[in-house]
């Protein structure tokens, strides 16, 4: 097994890179473009608080589909599991994670599960606060909390972008609206809540840091404060497994084997149960909205270092 070291980093993110002509840097999302096509940055925290990291790993980009963790982990804990899965499902689906058409076929017309898109608006309508404002500030009082990184900050033009291109998500608001999953008044502010998380500036370093929140059961790494109870963060973890890399959750179970999800930034957040915390960028992504090179570097490092939690 490979020993953990900025050199080995290196190593990995340059056999990776290549991997990145694969893919497509999303258009329509302010800070990237296709001169970021061949950025790759990864940074893994070890539970004992060791940082190791390599390529692009200071740049700064916006949270995307990563936010539906945050988002759900803040349901669970205002509400618990048996509230928040009334409105969604558990289950994986082989559909793109903005497609309507699971609405109309699944039992009782709920999104499949938390890490879709019509999932998170829904999760999105289950997080405590008076205000749309007041349950932002909480969410992302509670991210710069756990990655304790200055940089974790609002982005205005990301979240103007993400109103003016999504007439998919209000779409899949309104029609769970129609069948009675969203009222009115939550369909509205489950979708503007849903637009700014997606609008939070992030880096590797924080995502690693959110990965091992997530592998500490919910303890801050730094403080030991127990901020999301564990319970509620095993449901997370099980769901991610099962459904935090779109559809292709179920390669990335079997050729990676821990919890993570991803964004059509090119984010990806790992967490690799009693060991480590994993965050990357790597903006080229494939039709499934995966990043290509940031997944060639969780293959590999799964299988250098040996992460796989069904290895024998």
């Amino acid at each position: 097994m490979e020993k953990l070291s900025n050199a080995f980093m290196e190593e990995v993110v340059k056999a990776c890179r290549p991997y990145t002509a694969q893919g497509e840097v999303i258009d329509h999302i302010p800070g990237l473009d296709q001169s970021h096509a061949t950025d790759l940055g990864v940074t893994i925290i070890t539970q004992k608080g060791e940082v190791y990291s390599a390529g692009e790993d200071d740049c700064s980009f916006s949270l995307q589909s990563i936010s539906k963790v945050i988002i759900l982990l803040m349901a669970l804990e205002d509400f618990g599991k048996e509230v928040v899965f009334q409105k969604v499902g558990m289950e994986p689906t082989d559909d793109f994670f903005n497609s309507i058409s699971n609405l109309e076929d699944y039992e009782g017309h709920r999104p499949f599960n938390p890490l879709i898109n019509s999932g998170a608006i829904a999760t999105a309508s289950l997080v405590n606060g008076a205000s749309v404002d007041e349950r932002f500030d909480r969410i992302i009082s509670f991210l710069q909390t756990i990655t304790s990184d200055e940089r974790v900050k609002f982005n205005e033009e990301v979240y103007q972008s993400e109103i003016k291109n999504g007439a998919r998500n209000r779409s899949l608001a309104y029609f769970m609206e129609s069948t009675g999953v969203l009222s009115n008044q939550e369909a509205e502010e489950a979708l503007d809540l849903y637009y700014r998380v997606n609008s939070i500036d992030i880096t590797s370093l924080a995502l690693a840091k959110l990965g091992c929140f997530l592998t500490n059961h919910g303890r801050n790494i730094e403080t030991g404060d127990q901020l999301i109870q564990a319970r509620h963060v095993r449901t997370v973890k099980a769901i991610m497994l099962t459904s935090g890399m779109y559809n292709e959750s179920g390669t990335y179970a079997v050729e990676v084997g821990f919890p993570l999800k991803s964004g059509v930034s090119g984010s990806i957040v790992g967490a690799v149960p009693g060991r480590m915390g994993i965050g990357i960028i790597g903006p080229s992504i494939n039709k499934k909205g995966n990043s290509v090179a940031g997944g060639q570097v969780l293959r590999m490092l799964s299988d250098k270092l040996k992460l796989n939690i069904f290895h024998d």
